[in-house]
């Protein structure tokens, strides 16, 4: 049996000295919120022969605070900005061999998704499958991949928004919902948002990479975006949930709102001021390995966390309706339920990375700085790359 100690030793060797791990650390925490998030708010439920996609957070609002702690994609717009600047600014080639090398690693396992995905529906229906349950499946399976086309804007954009300072896209944001909830415009404005919003924690890390903001400025955004979130919240009419929720005429995240936006910046003001500890905790290799290799597969985690739930959800078919996994999740006894069946997804995500972390993995290239470690257990190596 492999020993883990000598595993951590090596990937702890074989990290490049002046790599930033918080900014690894950071990555991590955001995707392990992202799944977390979707387990703990996405019910698949069982009714009449049919899937149908339930929430939590329609029949339980007071777990709205839930959302709080899950909803991480501010973090990774942050930490996107951050590496999308430094390596551009240290890479010697053309904009377009940067930016292909910057989005081969995203775009190349969205493939598999994709054909896996196209070949399980057609494969559905033909066995008679009804189309309201297999448009459930397939609208959670690439729900995740907006959030990669936004991001890949974002980074071809990257060289004109490396100075833009984040107050601009925070006064489209602001505008556009006061003439989309103030004066009646008609909802089609709100997905402007879907640029400008993620835009601000973008520039954030944009500014972070030429050594912005102070831990003054970090403090205010903590404090500032905290009082101003909750102030729309309890004043303004936004929902308390920071995630969609069923049958909700608004949605903080769909669009991103003014609220969803106030709420990122709080996070990246969070983010920014545990960036001294987390260094100090990553200090230690144990606590380092269980991060470098989690970001060794996060676009694969990413991709396929959805399709985990799923698989479990309709193998538990089989035996029957599951509480916790196929029942409305409109008590306290669902969500017991539910937690016992985290581990179970874990596993089922586990056997989705097996399978699937070649496509994300690939051969390197550009001039990204690449340390192989050799595990003991397979063949293949880990790749711990450099900060930018």
């Amino acid at each position: 049996m492999p020993d883990p100690r000598a595993l951590v030793r090596r990937i702890d060797a074989a990290t490049p000295p002046g790599r930033d791990r918080a900014v690894d650390a950071l990555r991590a925490l955001a995707i392990t919120g992202v799944v977390l998030g979707h387990w703990l708010v996405t019910a698949l439920v069982a009714d009449g022969g049919t899937l149908r996609a339930a929430s939590p957070l329609q029949h339980l609002p007071e777990l709205a605070p839930v959302s709080w702690a899950f909803q991480t994609l501010s973090v990774f717009f942050l930490v996107g900005g951050y590496v999308a600047a430094r390596s551009r600014s240290s890479y010697s080639g053309g904009h377009l061999a940067w930016l292909r090398s910057r989005l081969a690693r995203l775009f190349r396992p969205v493939l598999v998704v994709l054909v896996l995905w196209t070949a399980v529906s057609a494969g559905a229906m033909a066995a008679g499958t009804g189309p309201q349950t297999v448009r459930t499946l397939l609208t959670l399976a690439l729900s995740p991949l907006w959030f990669l086309l936004v991001f890949a804007v974002l980074t071809a954009a990257t060289p004109l928004v490396a100075r833009l300072h984040p107050l601009w896209p925070l006064a489209v944001v602001l505008h556009v919902d006061l003439f989309r909830f103030g004066l009646g415009a008609p909802e089609s404005v709100g997905w402007i948002n879907i640029a400008a919003g993620w835009l601000v924690p973008y520039c954030l890390g944009t500014a972070w990479a030429r050594g912005e903001p102070g831990k003054g400025v970090r403090l205010a955004l903590l404090v500032g975006g905290t009082a101003a979130t909750a102030a729309l919240v309890a004043w303004a009419g936004y929902p308390a949930s920071m995630v969609g929720v069923p049958g909700e005429p608004v949605s903080n995240l769909n669009p991103p709102t003014l609220a969803a936006v106030t709420f990122g910046l709080a996070q990246c003001g969070a983010a920014l001021l545990l960036l001294g500890p987390l260094r100090r905790a990553l200090a230690r290799p144990a606590a380092w390995a269980a991060v470098a290799l989690l970001n060794l597969c996060a676009m694969t985690v990413f991709l396929w966390h959805q399709t985990a739930l799923m698989a479990v959800t309709a193998t538990g078919l089989l035996i029957g309706r599951l509480p916790g996994l196929h029942t409305v999740p409109d008590d306290g006894a669902w969500v017991l339920a539910r937690l016992a069946w985290l581990p179970v997804f874990a596993l089922a995500l586990l056997v989705c990375r097996s399978a699937f972390l070649p496509y994300e993995r690939g051969r390197p290239k550009g001039g990204g700085r690449v340390v192989r470690a050799h595990c003991p257990d397979r063949d293949a190596a880990a790749e711990v790359h450099g900060s930018v």
